[in-house]
């Protein structure tokens, strides 16, 4: 069997089916793999919230896609540059026949790669001003209440629980936490955003100061502090926080948007509430020290008031003068009643010689001509109001015809670019139908030429015969026909019967199935001898 044979037999797939198959291979072969690279080509989630970018190294990239409910889910979030392992399934996109690895988890390759995205995180929101000193709040100096956000299992609670009864009792609530893990950064923000929603006075109460706090462990297990949404959180709580995550020698984010750092959670304690022993001693002392000072300012105080009696005149002394003046005002009142009537009643009286009959006639024609002229000013303000609108209604008449006319003047253009239009486009599809018959008439032309052409009477044209044997059968070797065999030999302008002679001895044949007499075909016309074309 030759190639060309082989590639006939071979069977035939449509892109659809041969894409489908591909992808069947590609995720039977593989399934979950792990893929360790860079990210290239993130630009942030889509529109529709899925991501797209591609993992790459030094010789290879490979397309990568994140669904919008597996980006939600994850810790780390995929950032341009940042070199992770990727676990996913591989599969292939038919649209453009490339293979690419589905997401589902994906976290930093090493924990060099984990603090170059916490120092690239740290540097983005320091330039936000989130770490500034003037955002930090003063931390209350006794506070009634103290939330805590911490993990209730562990040993953490009870650190800070002890040493608050040590130094000063406080009422503490907890709002319990995963402190590492998928979805401890979401729990952390919604506790500490959950303190602030408190109203003041409700039936939880509000507390004065948060703890936010955690033991000892790697960085991968502190990495939930180190989230942009606990970052901000705490930033912009309005409650003072503290931040008690690790040991002394842990450095997370929050730290820096926290206004007190703690090394450790029982330092947080101590920071939270002085010493109530302490706090009992300096009482005393300020007590006995104000007890000292209001008996010396009492005794000094007693001392000035005696010195101001011995220097005080007596109470006649102090009151001859106001006495002598009082009595020289009520001798001068009668004068002084008397002559201030006398005043009035002048002032009156001029008054009421002004006010005659004539004059107020005079005010009251004043009015009426004011009233006249202000009359006859409104109604020529009205006449001429009434003109304006007038000439401005006939403008707008004038306006309105001119524009119906222009515009139906544009609808009739319209229609005639439209009929212009519909009798060029019925041309075209006149032309375009005469041009289609034409093709399809020259194929029938050419298909008939071509059958013409592998039609085995084009080789009886050039001088060879089809020979039959007595059943119609076609004899394709001389070893088939025996002597005195009847034969029939086509020509392509007839046929003639022959009988075989019997120089050669008969040779036993496998008997065939009687076929019916083929018809006899037209006699066709002879083509002058010679190659010629086939079209």
């Amino acid at each position: 069997m030759t190639l060309a044979e082989a590639l006939i037999n071979a069977p035939e797939f449509t892109v659809s089916e041969l894409s489908s198959a591909l992808k069947r291979t590609v995720e039977d072969a593989y399934g979950h793999v792990r893929v360790r690279g860079e990210i290239s080509g993130f630009r942030g989630p889509h529109s529709s919230g899925h991501c797209y970018f591609a993992l790459k190294d030094d010789s290879a990239k490979i397309e990568a896609v994140i669904w919008k409910t597996a980006h939600a889910r994850m810790r780390f979030k995929p950032q341009e540059g940042l070199e992770v392992i990727a676990t996913g399934r591989l599969t292939t996109y038919p649209g453009s026949s490339k293979y690419q690895i589905v997401i589902e988890a994906i976290e930093p390759a090493g924990i060099g790669a984990l603090m170059a995205l916490m120092e690239e995180r740290k540097r983005k929101l320091s330039a936000e001003g989130l770490f500034d000193e003037a955002r930090k709040q003063l931390l209350p100096w006794l506070p009634e209440v103290i939330g805590v956000v911490t993990s209730p299992t562990g040993a953490v609670i009870r650190d800070i629980l002890h040493r608050l009864q040590d130094r000063f009792p406080r009422r503490v609530l907890v709002w319990p936490v995963r402190v590492q893990g998928e979805g401890s950064a979401e729990q952390i923000a919604a506790a500490i955003r959950g303190f602030n929603a408190l109203p003041e006075g409700g039936r939880i109460p509000r507390p004065d100061l948060l703890i936010v706090a955690r033991g000892g462990g790697s960085l991968e297990d502190l990495w939930s502090f180190n989230e942009e949404i606990v970052v901000r959180a705490a930033a912009d709580s309005m409650i003072p926080l503290i931040s008690a995550v690790g040991h002394e020698t842990d450095i997370t984010l929050i730290d820096f948007a926290a206004d007190k750092r703690a090394p450790t959670p029982t330092a947080a304690a101590e920071m939270a509430v002085p010493v109530r022993s302490e706090l009992f001693v300096e009482v005393a002392t300020l007590g006995r020290r104000t007890m000292l000072c209001w008996q010396r300012g009492q005794e000094g105080r007693r001392n000035e008031l005696r010195a101001a009696v011995r220097a005080l005149p007596g109470a006649t002394e102090l009151l001859a003068i106001p006495r002598q003046r009082l009595d020289g005002a009520a001798a001068s009142l009668p004068r002084a009643l008397k002559a201030n009537t006398h005043l009035h009643f002048r002032r009156f009286a001029a008054t009421s010689a002004r006010l005659t009959v004539r004059v107020l006639r005079g005010q009251v024609a004043q009015a009426n001509h004011r009233l006249t002229v202000c009359g006859e000013r409104m109604t020529h303000s009205a006449r001429s109001l009434l003109r304006n609108r007038r000439d401005r209604y006939a403008g707008l008449e004038i306006r309105l015809k001119a524009s119906k006319l222009s515009n139906a003047k544009a609808q009739r253009q319209a229609i005639a670019r439209d009929r212009e239009r519909a009798l060029r486009l019925a041309e075209r599809a006149r032309r375009a139908l005469d041009m289609a018959m034409q093709r399809l008439q020259a194929r029938v032309t050419h298909s008939g030429q071509l059958l013409g052409a592998l039609s085995y009477r084009s080789v009886l044209t050039r001088g060879f015969a089809l020979v039959r044997d007595e059943q119609g059968h076609a004899v394709h070797a001389a070893a088939g026909v025996g002597p005195g065999a009847r034969l029939d030999l086509e020509f392509a302008d007839g046929r003639v019967a022959a009988t075989a002679d019997a120089d050669r001895p008969a040779v036993a044949r496998p008997a065939k199935p009687v076929a019916s007499e083929p018809k006899a075909a037209p006699p066709k016309r002879v083509k002058p001898a010679g190659q010629g074309s086939l079209f």
